[in-house]
């Protein structure tokens, strides 16, 4: 059974959150018996196993239903729980050698908690109906693959694509032709752009911050606020936002879904245009567990990253919130996705920003990067799937300014991976270990500005805004 349930990770079945009749508990008892054992089912009322290959994705701990986080460890394994496979990774292993991989662009939706709890098979039984049994059953057995496809799609894709949710594996463009924001205005200009991260202060003063900012505006395009990285509560994104765009700074909003809900999300960004803030970064954000003690919320995430574009593009371009409510002025903004280029495989990485783009995703933030060669890879896997010229990508650049610092980020940052050679250089420099790191960013910086494809840096200082300056200038940028 390890097979159908790789991650070997069962948790327990979700209970309905009502009163049912006892023929619906009945058929739902019968279900879990049967789904249980073979795929670890959790009966969460929304069941994918048709897209997935067959392999549930609710055996993911962060409850990810639309592909893996950035945080695969190099040996595939999840990094919540380091004893479990990584079940999307199963997942896509399986896909690709059974030629279903297309499958896993269809955007599938979060969970309906009215469902939770209860059976499906009643669902598909209905839908058998209003396609026509005999059809159906006709269809099934002919020996044309494409009229069995269209047949078996009648009837699973209305269930496990609800009317409030609609997903589907085509690429969406924006709906609006003026840019929305001075990032996407360089963007789009052909501009290799400079943005670069300011750490959120731990305190309510924001003298500090407000130094920093002022200090790194003069050199780059745009400032990122982290929320909450590492699962560490710091000044919220949206307050770091508003101080830099009344500074005359051009702010990018960080959403992480870890700390999100859907009811929150389209709260947030129908509210933020009228504080100036335009550019938006979807993430799925690092798992309490790398967090302080004692550990918060270990639960699924209501919305993951893709499904968090997904309704913020058509909030933007359709007017309607998730439940189907009209938008009279619906808000502008700039969309993004943070991306890991060497989390899995270059082919399995592609399909999940693949999926992004597909979702709404028009610029990437990747992790920090370290080996620039990698990156050709992945880049060519964007190529061969037509998307590169659909997404702007800024490629993470972090200098290191000590051993410690490059320590830290190989052994505790889910998704950034740190070759030997870096580790060599960094402790060996020893005293001079923070010019070492500045050279390690200029020689990066160098490598990946001549990569088709790239739009950009995004500097990551780890605190330590003061190099921005001398990068950007050293570098010719």
């Amino acid at each position: 059974m390890f097979g159908l349930k790789p991650a070997r990770r069962w948790q327990p079945a979700f209970y309905p959150f009502k009163k049912e009749k006892f023929s619906q508990r009945f058929r739902a008892k019968i279900e879990l018996l049967i789904k249980g054992p073979v795929y670890g089912c959790r009966m969460c009322g929304n069941c994918l196993l048709q897209e997935t290959a067959f392999i549930c994705p609710m055996e993911c701990p962060k409850g990810m239903r639309n592909g893996p986080c950035g945080g695969v460890t190099p040996e595939k394994n999840c990094y919540v729980d380091e004893t479990r496979k990584c079940v999307w990774y199963c997942i896509y292993k399986r896909a690709l050698k059974t030629g279903r991989q297309e499958k896993l662009l269809e955007i599938l939706p979060p969970l309906d908690w009215n469902k939770v709890g209860t059976e499906t098979w009643l669902d598909v039984i209905k839908q058998v109906r209003t396609v026509g049994t005999g059809t159906f059953i006709k269809g099934s057995l002919s020996n044309d693959r494409e009229l069995r496809t269209r047949n078996w799609n009648s009837v699973f894709k209305p269930v496990r694509q609800p009317e409030w949710w609609n997903g589907d594996s085509d690429y969406h463009p924006p709906a609006y032709s003026q840019p929305a924001s001075i990032l996407e205005t360089r963007l789009r200009n052909g501009e290799f752009v400079v943005a670069t991260e300011v750490s959120p202060p731990l305190g309510a003063r924001a003298a500090k911050l407000i130094e920093e900012i002022n200090f790194v505006r003069p050199y780059v395009t745009a400032i990122n606020f982290t929320d909450a990285a590492s699962a560490i509560p710091k000044m919220s994104s949206i307050a770091c936002c508003k101080i830099a765009y009344d500074l005359n700074a051009e702010p990018v909003l960080q959403i992480a879904a870890r700390d999100t809900t859907r009811t929150g999300l389209q709260s947030v960004v129908i509210g933020i245009n009228q504080l100036g803030i335009k550019n938006v970064l979807c993430v799925t954000g690092d798992s309490a567990v790398v967090g302080p003690s004692p550990t918060s919320d270990m639960n699924f995430v209501d919305v993951d990253s893709v499904q968090m574009l997904w309704i913020l593009r058509r909030m933007r371009d359709e007017g309607i919130y998730l439940d189907g409510r009209k938008i009279k002025n619906p808000p502008e903004f700039f969309l993004g996705a943070a991306t890991s280029p060497f989390a899995s495989d270059p082919i399995l990485q592609a399909i999940k920003d693949h999926k992004k783009i597909n979702a709404g995703a028009q610029f990437f933030q990747t992790n920090i990067i370290f080996e620039p060669g990698r990156i050709d890879l992945w880049l060519e896997e964007l190529d061969k799937r037509n998307v590169l010229n659909k997404v702007f990508i800024l490629i993470g650049i972090s200098p290191l300014k000590s051993y410690k610092v490059a320590q830290y980020l190989q052994k505790n940052v889910p998704g950034v991976f740190m070759p030997e050679n870096i580790l060599n250089r960094m402790e060996k420099a020893g005293d001079g270990a923070s010019e070492e790191g500045v050279q390690i960013a200029l020689e990066m910086i160098d490598s990946v500005k001549r990569k088709k494809g790239i739009n950009g840096i995004h500097l990551m200082t780890l605190g330590w805004e003061a190099i921005v300056e001398r990068i950007v200038k050293e570098s010719g940028l």
